[in-house]
C-alpha cells in the first residue's frame, strides 16, 4: 500500500515579504524611535499613542466597511466633527444630559450615512462625489449655529446669550479616564471602545451571512445581484454603519477635549483613510479587513508620535504618512500580483 506524503508548501522570499513585511516595518519603527528618543518607550508616550489610535481606528473601521462593498466614504471626518460639535451643543447650549448628547449624535451619524447611501444607490451619484458633497455640506453646517466659533461654557452665542451648560462628568469619563494595565492609567477608555467595536465589526463581517454578502458585493456586485442579494440595501447599510462609527469617534473626541473645537477634526479623514488602506498590506490580505485596519491605525499612531518626539517639523508628517501608504500599497498590489501570493 502506497502512502502519499503531502509536500509542505514553503513561502518564497517574495511571499514572505508581502505577508510579513509590513509587520517587520512596524517593529523596526518601534526599535528605531525607542533608540532615537529616550522617552518614546515611556508609559506617557504609550498613552498618547493609544489615545490617537482610538479615534483614528474607529473612523477607519467605518471606512473599511464602505470599502468592503466597493464604496468609499469621504465624509467620515466631517461626520465625526459634526458629532463633536453636536454633542457639545446639546450639553453646553441646550443644557441637556450626556445621554441625549450621545443619542442625538448617533442619530445624526446614521442619518448622514443614510443620505450618503440614498445618493449613491438611488440617485446613482458616484460614491466619491456623493460623500465629497456631504463632506462640504457638513463642514458648512456645523459652523452655522456658532458662526464658526468653538463651543465652551460661558461663550457668547450669536444672539447675545451666554451659555451656562457644562460637560457632564460621565461624558468626560469616556475621553479622559484610563484603566490600569500592568502600569497605572495606561489604557484609555476610548481604546477599549475601539477594541469592542473592532470585535463587533469583525464578527459581523467574517462570521455572519450579511457580512459575507457585503464582501461578495465588493468582489463582484453583478454576480451578487444575480444571486438574489439586495445590493442597494447592503450598500446603504454600509454607509449607515460608517456614519454611526464616525459619530462615536466624534463623541469620544469631544469627551477628551471637553469643548466643541471646530478645528480638531482636520486630520481625521486623512489618518482614517490611511489606516484603512494600510490594512490591505497587513498579512498580505490585499482586501479591506478589520484586523489590518486596527494595525494600520496603530502604525500611524506610532509613526506620528515618533516623529513628534524627534522634533520633526509638522509639515513633514503628511509627506511621511503618504510615503508609507504608497509603499504599503505597492507591497499589497504590485508585488502580490507578480508573485501570486495571497
Amino acid at each position: 500500500m502506497q502512502v502519499k506524503v503531502r509536500k509542505r508548501s514553503r513561502l518564497t522570499p517574495r511571499e514572505l515579504a508581502i505577508r510579513y513585511g509590513f509587520l517587520v516595518l512596524m517593529a523596526g519603527l518601534l526599535v528605531f524611535f525607542s533608540l532615537a528618543s529616550e522617552n518614546f518607550a515611556s508609559p506617557f508616550s504609550a498613552v498618547f499613542i493609544f489615545q490617537s489610535v482610538s479615534i483614528t481606528g474607529i473612523l477607519a473601521l467605518g471606512v473599511t466597511v464602505t470599502l468592503i462593498v466597493d464604496g468609499f466614504d469621504l465624509s467620515i471626518g466631517s461626520t465625526a466633527t459634526s458629532a463633536l460639535m453636536l454633542s457639545s451643543y446639546v450639553m453646553v447650549v441646550w443644557e441637556m444630559s450626556a445621554v441625549w448628547a450621545v443619542v442625538f449624535s448617533l442619530i445624526m451619524g446614521a442619518m448622514v450615512g443614510l443620505a450618503n447611501g440614498l445618493l449613491i444607490v438611488k440617485m446613482k451619484v458616484p460614491d466619491l462625489l456623493a460623500t465629497l458633497g456631504m463632506m462640504f455640506l457638513l463642514v458648512g453646517l456645523q459652523r452655522i449655529p456658532t458662526e464658526g466659533r468653538s463651543i465652551s461654557t460661558g461663550m457668547v452665542m450669536p444672539d447675545g446669550r451666554v451659555t451656562e451648560g457644562v460637560f457632564s462628568p460621565s461624558f468626560l469619563y469616556l475621553g479622559r479616564n484610563k484603566f490600569d494595565f500592568f502600569i497605572e492609567n495606561l489604557i484609555p477608555v476610548s481604546v477599549v471602545v475601539l477594541l469592542v467595536l473592532g470585535f463587533i465589526v469583525w464578527m459581523f463581517m467574517e462570521l455572519t451571512r450579511h457580512g459575507r454578502l457585503m464582501y461578495a458585493i465588493g468582489s463582484n456586485e453583478k454576480a451578487a445581484e444575480l444571486a438574489g442579494t439586495n445590493v442597494n440595501r447592503y450598500k446603504i447599510l454600509a454607509y449607515m454603519i460608517s456614519g454611526v462609527l464616525a459619530s462615536i469617534g466624534g463623541i469620544l473626541l469631544a469627551a477628551r477635549l471637553g469643548r466643541g473645537d471646530i478645528a480638531s477634526g482636520n486630520n481625521l479623514l486623512l489618518d482614517s483613510v490611511a489606516a484603512a488602506l494600510i490594512g490591505y498590506a497587513v498579512l498580505g490580505a490585499a482586501k479591506p479587513n478589520v484586523f489590518g485596519t486596527i494595525i494600520g491605525a496603530l502604525f500611524i499612531g506610532i509613526l506620528l508620535q515618533g516623529l513628534t518626539m524627534m522634533n520633526a517639523p509638522y509639515y513633514t508628517q503628511d509627506f511621511v504618512k503618504g510615503t508609507v501608504l504608497v509603499v504599503a500599497l505597492v507591497f499589497t498590489f504590485a508585488l502580490s500580483r507578480r508573485g501570486g501570493a495571497h
